[in-house]
């Protein structure tokens, strides 16, 4: 199973459901490939690589990249995190599931710096949750039952 996390940037969010998903493929023990991309490359965002290295997972190795379309003939399933993204997201094959979670641009936020990282803070919590979920699902079904979970 490849999964495609897709943002607009490739900085924040999809950087993040990235880290996160794979973190849990491991501690799962499950062999599923994951990656993320922007509709744009705006580079890692420092804030999103503090967050997460603050939750115990690097993603500072990580690289902001464009949708490609290897990447999407190689995908079963995009994940859009944004509504840009979900907008924009590129014509898929048959084949390839998509579907929409949105989450708050944390890149968005504005007040001091204490108050941007909370944002950042929430934002990745909730990825967290959603992908620690997600992927313990994936984990307990077959690829053919991926219809089920996306229902």
């Amino acid at each position: 199973m490849v999964v495609l996390f897709l943002c607009t940037g490739n900085s924040c969010r999809s950087q993040m459901a990235e880290g996160f998903a794979k973190y849990y493929n491991t501690l799962y023990n499950q062999n599923f490939e994951i990656y993320s991309a922007g509709i744009e490359a705006h580079g890692l965002n420092p804030r999103a690589v503090q967050v997460m290295e603050e939750a115990g997972v690097s993603i500072a190795s990580q690289t902001s990249d464009t949708i490609s379309l290897s990447l999407i003939a190689k995908a079963d399933l995009i994940i859009t995190l944004c509504g840009h993204a979900d907008d924009n997201c590129p014509t898929l094959p048959p084949r390839v599931q998509k579907i929409h979670w949105g989450f708050d641009d944390p890149a968005k936020a504005k007040g001091s710096e204490e108050e941007i990282m909370l944002q950042f803070r929430v934002v990745r919590d909730l990825i967290d949750v959603k992908m620690k979920w997600f992927i313990q699902q994936l984990s307990k079904m077959g690829k053919g039952d991926l219809e089920k979970l996306l229902a």
